[in-house]
């Protein structure tokens, strides 16, 4: 989904490290920067490693200001209340507390998915995906809702952390992406959010969307370390 508006941001921006290197080189730099990676998700292959990501209170600072506007840029209806998106951050903090999937990962997915819009509507390509995480046919939905209900808006995360009885969540692709790369790091994440957006991964080429978003994953990677609404440099 695509922002139908911009937001003029001024912050200060910092240098982003893109070149292969060891964990420890990568320098810490949230802020509105896209960075291209390539390859299969690996600090080696140059995407960032967990340590560079922006604590959980930055990431949610950077989103807050699409998060109170998104729904109005796109047609979906009336703007999140300051009580629905108060809810959002907690049903990500205890969502991520029942199902050890990273807070912050959460919150970039509901960004990459509804730009945090409570109100977002459901696509169905062949699988019916609603809510905040366009989950795979999950029962939290709010489309034309206001206000939404603080347990639907914990349905909708939970359904796209913990997966419905139809298909995975983040839990469930978080766990079959660490088995490929032999634990949770970062790498894994990555590829998580390959296998939740395209259901198939290329391990080597996390940018081969097969018939779904090529640059889903790079998305992701640059969510985590503040990327919100900068232009796209992603050449998958």
């Amino acid at each position: 989904m695509s922002m139908s508006k911009t937001l003029v941001v001024a912050a200060a921006a910092f240098a982003g490290l893109t070149t292969a290197a060891p964990a420890r080189l990568q320098q810490r730099a949230v802020a509105d920067v896209y960075n291209n990676y390539q390859g299969d998700g690996t600090v080696n292959a140059g995407w960032p490693d967990m340590s560079v990501w922006g604590s959980f209170d930055e990431l949610w600072g950077a989103n807050l200001p699409l998060m109170q506007q998104s729904c109005g840029w796109n047609g979906w209806g009336d703007d999140n209340s300051e009580e629905e998106i108060n809810n959002i951050r907690d049903a990500i903090t205890q969502v991520s507390g029942n199902t050890g999937v990273d807070g912050r990962f959460i919150l970039a997915i509901v960004m990459q998915e509804s730009k945090g819009c409570v109100r977002v509507p459901t696509t169905d390509n062949g699988v019916r995906n609603p809510g905040l995480m366009q989950s795979h046919n999950g029962s939290g939905d709010c489309t034309g809702l206001n206000p939404c209900p603080q347990e639907q808006i914990f349905q909708m995360i939970n359904d796209g952390t913990a997966g419905t009885p139809a298909g995975d969540g983040l839990q469930q692709t978080l766990g079959t992406a660490s088995g490929n790369y032999g634990g949770s790091d970062a790498a894994a994440y990555y590829a998580a959010a390959r296998l939740y957006n395209s259901g198939s991964i290329d391990y080597t080429n996390l940018n081969n969307g097969f018939t779904s978003v090529a640059c889903y994953s790079d998305d992701v990677a640059n969510r985590l370390t503040g990327w919100t609404l900068s232009a796209s440099a992603c050449s998958p």
